[in-house]
């Protein structure tokens, strides 16, 4: 265990080296079935700075400002590098998150979780009504501007 060798918890650098290390054996052990999956990792580094790293099957992982994984993630991709910004508030970040989900999402918000990673490391899931609200006004305010692009053309 890295806790019992270092007297520390481990880096979010370390876990994702560490399972993408796990991932990439499987891809030449012999009888053993490759992982078919990607991952997203989370946490923080010793400023309180929140990390994010992406691992995948064939054992390599990035560490990214945000990112998507799965079916239509290019599309969530393009929106992240095309609105994210440094420093922006909590409900600014959610917003912009709900966003960009709602570019390939049913807008009622049941396909959404929205899990929160506040400063002192805790981990708070916002309620399915708060979520769903979100996602209505949000998608309400993505139509109008659509409405508002389409009558200036």
């Amino acid at each position: 265990s890295y806790r019992l060798n270092v007297e520390d918890q481990p880096t979010v650098d370390y876990v994702a080296r560490y399972i993408a290390g796990v991932q990439q054996q499987y891809t030449y052990k012999g009888g053993a079935r490759p992982f078919g999956i990607s991952t997203l990792i989370i946490g923080q580094n010793e400023n309180k700075k929140p990390q994010l790293y992406q691992t995948d099957p064939s054992g390599s992982f990035n560490s990214w400002k945000a990112a998507a994984i799965g079916r239509n993630s290019k599309t969530v991709t393009d929106y992240l590098e095309k609105n994210y910004k440094e420093d922006m508030a909590e409900q600014e970040t959610i917003d912009m998150a709900i966003r960009a989900l709602l570019e390939v999402v049913d807008p009622s918000g049941k396909n959404v979780e929205v899990c929160l990673m506040k400063p002192d490391g805790t981990l708070v899931m916002l309620e399915d009504t708060v979520v769903e609200d979100l996602c209505k006004s949000l998608d309400e305010g993505l139509e109008k501007a659509r409405q508002q692009q389409q009558q200036r053309a």
